[in-house]
């Protein structure tokens, strides 16, 4: 079988492979209309079983899989039956779930909308930081409650955002983000990385430290690692009690790197304050006590995309299937050597 090249004039042949839920909620019809001018779509419904019959039938004649939540597992036999099958192009983040090792011996190149979806987690990291500086929520709360406002003139001087320190727990493409949205406030921003250098530390405007004095200098600690073997219960007992009395600590990433009962009992002995949204487990037990904790404020795992912000994936996702088709390449090329690192 000839394949054509990308370059100048190729138009790829391309499916959606996904769960029809993820379909629906990341590729409205506008989206669809846009992918179809970059490429030869394959009909609907979308592949989220690579083994039936037409799954097969799709599989044999395209070039380029355009893939969500929900994709069935690129393995050799999947692989078999997509002979001329050359590039990932994935709408959400993660593509550990669907990019197997076969691909990449079979060198299929790979992208991800990871930078799209780490945006959003980042203006909502921004936003915690900002409220919880200025106690917006428990004096919403106390206002509420006593319909009384406070004597502005005697406000404790714990209050605010001026000169605050703001520890970052991991230069990912989320905490780059949080940075970069940190900057215009006036704020020392604080990072650990083990694979950032001081050089690289100061390209992006921060002070690289290590774990502990993190912890113990910030007035804000906002994680950002991805859970991997390495990272699971980072965030331990003693790094945790060492934080600032009324701190805030901060956890959009996965509950797995922090220690959970740790976590529990210092925000409730109120001695420090957290935004969880997510926990270990997810979700955690009617029971449990950060439910009820007043300086504790759950969220559902609502930080990433969602709602109109799934147009912005679907848009990177045309975006590179078109500069993939040009023989450009992929502007958010997903690296095998990199896949240790990653979520």
């Amino acid at each position: 079988m000839t394949v054509s090249s990308p370059g100048p004039g190729f138009r790829p042949r391309a499916a959606l492979a996904m769960s029809p839920d993820a379909a629906a909620a990341v590729l409205d019809p506008a989206s669809l209309d846009a992918l179809a001018t970059v490429c030869d779509l394959a009909p609907l419904p979308v592949l989220d079983d690579f083994g039936t019959e037409r799954a097969r039938k799709i599989l044999a004649d395209v070039d380029l899989l355009v893939t969500g939540w929900g994709c069935p597992a690129l393995d050799a036999d999947a692989l078999a039956a997509a002979p001329r099958l050359r590039a990932v192009v994935h709408t959400a983040g993660s593509v550990r779930p669907h990019v197997t090792e076969a691909c990449w011996e079979r060198g299929i190149e790979v992208s991800s909308a990871a930078a799209a979806n780490a945006l959003p987690v980042a203006e909502y990291t921004l936003a915690m930081i900002l409220l919880t500086g200025k106690h917006v929520l428990e004096r919403a709360q106390a206002y509420v409650t006593t319909q009384t406002r406070d004597d502005w003139l005697r406000t404790s001087r714990t209050i605010g955002n001026y000169r605050r320190t703001v520890g970052i727990v991991s230069a990912s493409l989320v905490g780059r983000r949080v940075i970069e949205l940190l900057h215009p406030h006036d704020f020392e921003i604080l990072l650990y990385d083990p694979y950032v250098t001081d050089a690289e530390a100061a390209e992006l405007g921060v002070k690289r430290v290590e774990l502990d004095a993190l912890f113990a200098r910030s007035d804000t600690v906002s994680l950002h690692t991805p859970l991997l073997p390495a990272t699971r219960g980072l965030v331990s007992r003693a790094l945790l009690d060492s934080m600032r009395p009324g701190a805030v600590f901060i956890n959009t990433a996965r509950g797995g790197v922090v220690d959970q009962d740790a976590l529990t009992d210092a925000v409730r002995e109120r001695r420090i304050r957290a935004v969880l949204d997510v926990t270990d487990p997810e979700v955690l037990p009617p029971e449990h006590p950060l439910w009820t904790c007043p300086d504790a404020l759950l969220t559902p795992h609502l930080a990433g995309s969602q709602g109109n912000e799934w147009r912005r994936l679907a848009d990177l996702a045309v975006g590179e299937t078109e500069h993939w088709a040009s023989g450009a390449g992929f502007r958010h090329p997903v690296r095998r050597e990199r896949l240790a690192f990653l979520a």
